[in-house]
C-alpha cells in the first residue's frame, strides 16, 4: 500500500503573505540604505564645506606668518624657541569656525594647536603619516572617544590638521538609525497586516462556493450564487458555477424523466408477457393456441429488443465519436438506398420523393448516419399529408466545413412550433391515436444524439402550420 502523504504546502493566504513580506523587507532594506547614504552624504558635504573654508582661511594666515618669519635658520630656531610664541600669528591659529587645529613642521614637530590641550590628542598619531595618506582629502578621525571630520593641508614648510567635531552628528545618526529602523519595521508590519487582511477578505467569497458545493444533492440543485454580490474578479467564476448547476439540474431532470419514461415503457410489455403467460398456464390448451400466443409474445419481445437497442444507441452517441470512427460517406448513395426502401412504404399513401443530386460527401460514421436519415424519412412519411411530396435538398451554410441538408413536406394536420420542438423529447408521441406509426418515441431523440455526436445540429421549422422542414447540419469532407 502507498503510505499516506501529508500536503505540507502553505495555503494560498500564507504564501501571499510570505511573498509580500519578503518583497516589502527587501524594499525596506534598499530604502534604509538609500536614506542612510543620503543623510550621511548630506552631513559629509556640510562638513567638507566647513573644512574647505577653514582650510582657505588658515592657508592665508599661514602664508602671512611665513612671510614674517626670519630668513636664516638661526633666526627661525630662535623664533620657534622664543617664549613669545603665543604672540605670533602662527601661535594663535584659531579661526571663526568650531574647528580644532594642529600646526606642525615637516618633521612632525607640533608648533601650536587650538585649543591648546588638543595637542595631547595628537601624540599618538603622526601628522606626517596622515598627510601622506590623506593629503587634502577629508577623512574621519577619532581622538579620545570623540569623532572628528579632519583635513590635512600643507602650506609653505608647515602641515596643518583641521578637525571638525562630529559628536553631535554621530549621536544624531545613531538616534536617527534607531528611529528609521523602528519606522521601517512598523511600516512593514502595517503593510503585511493590511495585505493579509485584504487577501483574507478577497478569499472570503470563496467560502460561499465551498458552502454551496457541500450542499449539492439530488434535492438541492436549484441553489445558485448571487453574481452581483461577488467581487468583479470572481464574477466569471460565479457565472461558470451557475451555468454548471443549470446543466447539472437539466441533465438530472432529463435522467429522472428518462428513468420514469423507460420504466413506463418497459412495464407495459413486461406486464403483457406476464399476463399472457399466466393465462396460458392456467389450464391446458390446444397447440394452435400456444402457437398463436407465442407469436404475440414474439412481437412483444421484438418491441422490447427495439427499445433496448434504441437506448443503447442513445448511450453510445452521447459519449461522442472517436476519430477512428469518422470516415468518408457518400451521401447521395446512402440516400438513394434508403429512398428505394421508403418509396415502397410511402406509395400506399401517394407520397413521392424529390432529391437533389449535389450532395457533398459527409465525414462521420456511416451506420449512424444511415440510422439518422432513416429515422428522418420515417417521421417525414408519418407526418406528411396524403398525396404530398417530400423534398430532400442542400441549403447554403456560413461554415465551409459543414453542410445543411433539408427535408421538407406538407403536414396532414396543423402543428405549432412548440409542438414541433417537443418531438425531440424522449418517448414523446405527437399523435398517439395513429396506429399506423407504432414507435417508441425515441426516433428523433436518436437523430438529435447522432447529429450531436458528429458536432452537428438539427432543428425543425414549422411554416404556416402545414409546412414541416427539418434542417440537419453535418461536417463534410474537405
Amino acid at each position: 500500500m502507498t503510505p499516506l502523504t501529508t500536503d505540507r504546502r502553505l495555503s494560498l493566504l500564507w504564501r501571499t503573505i510570505l511573498l509580500l513580506t519578503v518583497f516589502v523587507m527587501i524594499t525596506q532594506i534598499f530604502l534604509y540604505i538609500w536614506i542612510q547614504h543620503s543623510v550621511r552624504g548630506h552631513f559629509e558635504q556640510m562638513d567638507s564645506e566647513t573644512l574647505t573654508h577653514a582650510a582657505f582661511n588658515l592657508r592665508q594666515r599661514m602664508s602671512a606668518t611665513a612671510l614674517e618669519q626670519p630668513s636664516t635658520p638661526e633666526l627661525a630656531k630662535q623664533t620657534v624657541n622664543s617664549p613669545q610664541l603665543d604672540q605670533q600669528p602662527l601661535a594663535n591659529p584659531k579661526l571663526d569656525y568650531e574647528v580644532k587645529i594642529i600646526i606642525a613642521n615637516k618633521s612632525g614637530q607640533i608648533l601650536s594647536s587650538s585649543p591648546t590641550g588638543f595637542t595631547s590628542a595628537a601624540d599618538s598619531a603622526s601628522l606626517q603619516h596622515l598627510w601622506q595618506r590623506q593629503f587634502d582629502q577629508p577623512f574621519n578621525l577619532r581622538f579620545n572617544n570623540h569623532h572628528y571630520r579632519a583635513l590635512i593641508i600643507e602650506q609653505a614648510d608647515y602641515l596643518a590638521l583641521i578637525a571638525l567635531p562630529m559628536d553631535v552628528h554621530h549621536q544624531y545618526l545613531i538616534q536617527f538609525n534607531r528611529q528609521l529602523i523602528f519606522i521601517l519595521i512598523a511600516i512593514t508590519f502595517l503593510l503585511v497586516s493590511v495585505a493579509a487582511f485584504s487577501v483574507h477578505l478577497g478569499f472570503a467569497p470563496l467560502a460561499t462556493f465551498s458552502y454551496k458545493m457541500q450542499r449539492i444533492n439530488a434535492e438541492q440543485l436549484s441553489d445558485r450564487i448571487t453574481v452581483s454580490k461577488m467581487p468583479s474578479e470572481l464574477r466569471p467564476l460565479a457565472d461558470a458555477y451557475n451555468a454548471m448547476m443549470d446543466k447539472l439540474e437539466h441533465n438530472f431532470d432529463s435522467i429522472s424523466r428518462f428513468s420514469d419514461d423507460i420504466a413506463h415503457e418497459l412495464r407495459t410489455p413486461l406486464a403483457t408477457l406476464s399476463t399472457q403467460t399466466q393465462v396460458m398456464l392456467s389450464k391446458p390448451r390446444d397447440n394452435s393456441e400456444y402457437v398463436e400466443q407465442l407469436h404475440h409474445q414474439h412481437d412483444t419481445l421484438h418491441q422490447l429488443s427495439a427499445l433496448i437497442n434504441n437506448m443503447l444507441l442513445l448511450a453510445k452517441t452521447q459519449k461522442g465519436l472517436y476519430r477512428s470512427q469518422l470516415n468518408q460517406v457518400n451521401t447521395a448513395t446512402l440516400l438513394t438506398k434508403l429512398l428505394s426502401y421508403y418509396e415502397v412504404i410511402a406509395e400506399d399513401r401517394g407520397i413521392t420523393f424529390i432529391k437533389s443530386s449535389n450532395f457533398p460527401e459527409l465525414l462521420g460514421d456511416e451506420s449512424l448516419l444511415q440510422r439518422l436519415f432513416a429515422n428522418l424519412l420515417s417521421n417525414a412519411i408519418y407526418y406528411a399529408a396524403t398525396d404530398s411530396v417530400i423534398t430532400i435538398g442542400v441549403a447554403a451554410t456560413s461554415t465551409a466545413s459543414k453542410t445543411k441538408i433539408t427535408i421538407s413536406n406538407q403536414l396532414a394536420k396543423p402543428m405549432t412550433q412548440i409542438e414541433a420542438d417537443k418531438l425531440f423529447e424522449r418517448f414523446y408521441r405527437h399523435d398517439k391515436d395513429n396506429l399506423w406509426h407504432a414507435g417508441t418515441g425515441l426516433g428523433l431523440s436518436i437523430v438529435q444524439a447522432i447529429a450531436g455526436a458528429h458536432n452537428g445540429k438539427i432543428s425543425i421549422i414549422i411554416k404556416d402550420q402545414y409546412t414541416f422542414e427539418v434542417h440537419i447540419t453535418l461536417p463534410i469532407v474537405q
